[in-house]
């Protein structure tokens, strides 16, 4: 085999892992841009390496992906940009291949908004240690070889993750999608027309709504009672020729699934403008994430394009 075929043939196994390898990025760093930048910097580290010395290059990648990630958890710039108070995850649109296995309850809530958000709670090595045994079932020895830590540590970090993930969620389980979809449109109709007491009754009693400010602000905004949250859902909600001039249009709003959660889009055309996903515990909505800044809207917006959406709730908002 001359080169030129060698070549070839290991861009193809590295093209073979690139969606697990996305996925493992993404859930790292919750940020698909990054996530991609970080594959592709692993193409180049497998492009440079001796590939004859490699035996198990889906192991070998998955530790230069997984060290390129801490890498950029670790910088002095993610430390800006990732201040608690003034980062939210970029959401991604059901279907996505960056929300990677979805065959178990960790699987699926290892990728969710909610648990992404956690993530920033937990150091470098804890995040790492707890993504790769609860959403890749990698073994506590494999995750040793992949972090060079022992697996004792692998262990420890896991025991921590775990307890303040666990410490911080909302109880409830898994939600049956068509009550989930039920809850989101009942909240919705509730919030154009202004009914305050049914959006409250929607709400758990330690309800919060977060929100990105499209991008406008430093910091997160943050609403933490029911009354609160009703009153920002009304107001946010409300079209106004304002509204309508920022997006650029008169929007339509879509039930979808982002990040295995219910939510709202709001599109203008084939451009997505706002996502604003609901977690649910025990049949009402715990936390609203509103999320319109476009740059964190680039992906979910292509994925979109793509995408066959129902009828829209609101055909013209």
């Amino acid at each position: 085999m001359d080169s030129t075929s060698t070549d070839g043939f290991d861009t193809g196994r590295f093209e073979a892992s690139r969606n697990r390898l996305a996925s493992l990025a993404y859930r790292l760093l919750g940020s698909a841009t990054d996530a991609e930048d970080a594959v592709q910097d692993a193409f180049l580290h497998w492009q440079a390496a001796d590939r004859q010395r490699i035996k198990v290059p889906e192991a070998w990648l998955t530790k230069v992906v997984t060290n390129l990630c801490l890498d950029r958890l670790r910088s002095a710039q993610a430390r800006r940009e990732r201040t608690v108070g003034a980062w939210l995850p970029e959401p991604l649109l059901d279907g996505d291949p960056m929300l990677g296995p979805a065959d178990t309850f960790e699987q699926r809530e290892s990728v969710s908004l909610a648990v992404l958000t956690l993530m920033e709670r937990l150091s470098p090595p804890e995040r790492a240690v707890y993504i790769l045994r609860e959403a890749f079932s990698h073994s506590h020895a494999e995750i040793a070889e992949i972090l060079d830590i022992t697996e004792s540590a692998s262990q420890q970090h896991l025991h921590r993750a775990r307890r303040r993930v666990t410490a911080a969620r909302h109880r409830g389980g898994e939600v049956d999608p068509a009550s989930a979809r039920r809850i989101v449109e009942e909240f919705l109709a509730a919030a154009v027309s202004g009914r305050t007491e049914r959006l409250v009754a929607l709400l758990t009693d330690d309800a919060t709504a977060i929100s990105d400010g499209a991008g406008l602000t430093e910091k997160l905004l943050r609403y933490d009672t029911p009354q609160r949250v009703a009153a920002v859902a009304r107001a946010g909600f409300k079209p106004t020729p304002a509204k309508r001039r920022l997006v650029g249009g008169t929007p339509a709003v879509h039930y979808a699934v982002v990040n295995g959660v219910p939510a709202i889009l709001t599109a203008v055309g084939d451009r997505v403008v706002g996502s604003v996903t609901f977690d649910i515990a025990n049949g009402r909505i715990a936390t609203v994430r509103g999320i319109a800044a476009p740059a964190r809207l680039v992906r979910l917006t292509e994925a979109w394009r793509q995408h066959e959406p129902d009828t829209p709730l609101i055909a013209q908002w």
